[in-house]
């Protein structure tokens, strides 16, 4: 790839997205950014100079129609940023299937349909940077269809890198953990209201679910911006099919062992 490079990034209205779409036209890059909604696109396009084209990757019209509009506009794709999704809840016996075929829709047809951009990565040598999630590597209760699909859409971008390093394309992932974005906010939102955790509740929420990590907070958008733009960089041309955790520390933590921490959970009682 030259140094200066030509960027799709999808879901890039706001979060993790639009923190990466920044980033790169910071560093000088084109950035092609897709998201459902038009309008935070505008604010974005109009801030950053990035080049917005609303569209729903879900759809193949419209996956094709994001490669085609970056081609007419630049000429070249050398780096495509696969960060759309959606979540929602459930247990395997109790989601709704409504909910099951709009997450794989999004988290992972739509990567998918994408693959209209592989040709053009070939003749750029370029890079796939896929953001699943730390669900992709473990679970929780009631997140079965976000799991599924952060682990399917680990998969396929592994098969990118399988199936196309030696034409020298490279495809890694990252999985952060706790990120404030607007769909993490909705979630802490829903648990302050279950938890009745009070007037603060939004930040008591990311205070209470990020207590036990080993760095105790949750992530900004821009701290995984920095990771995927180091993955699409030359900095990390041998590094491909690699899982990146941008996660504060969560996979490294043995849950079992929280227990004896006795800063998270302490205890009161006599003893002798």
């Amino acid at each position: 790839m030259t140094d200066k490079r030509v960027v799709i990034v999808t879901g890039a209205g706001s979060g993790i997205g639009a923190a990466t779409a920044r980033l790169l036209r910071e560093e000088g890059h084109e950035v092609v950014a897709s998201g459902r909604r038009a309008e935070p696109l505008r604010r974005l396009a109009e801030e950053t100079g990035a080049l917005a084209y609303p569209s729903d990757v879900g759809d193949p019209e419209a996956a094709d129609g994001l490669v085609r509009v970056a081609l007419d506009a630049y000429g070249r794709v050398d780096g495509l940023v696969l960060n759309a999704g959606i979540g929602r809840g459930g247990t395997v016996g109790q989601l709704s299937m409504a909910d099951w075929d709009a997450v794989m829709r999004t988290n992972v047809t739509g990567p998918l349909l994408l693959r209209a951009a592989i040709p053009h990565l070939l003749d750029s040598r370029g890079a796939v940077v896929a953001v699943a999630s730390v669900s992709a590597l473990l679970n929780g209760p009631g997140n079965a269809p976000y799991a599924v699909s952060k682990a399917a859409l680990l998969q396929l971008c592994r098969s990118v890198a399988v199936d196309h390093g030696r034409d020298g394309v490279r495809a890694n992932i990252v999985c952060p953990s706790w990120v404030r974005t607007e769909m993490a906010d909705r979630r802490m939102a829903r648990f302050a209201e279950e938890a009745d955790l009070g007037e603060d509740g939004v930040e008591a929420a990311y205070r209470e679910v990020t207590r036990p990590l080993p760095l105790g907070r949750p992530g900004e958008p821009r701290e995984v911006a920095r990771a995927i733009d180091w993955l699409l960089s030359p900095a990390a041309s041998y590094v491909n099919g690699a899982v990146l955790t941008v996660d504060g520390g969560a996979t490294a933590l043995d849950p079992g062992t929280l227990a004896f921490d006795y800063a998270l959970t302490p205890r009161t009682g006599t003893g002798s």
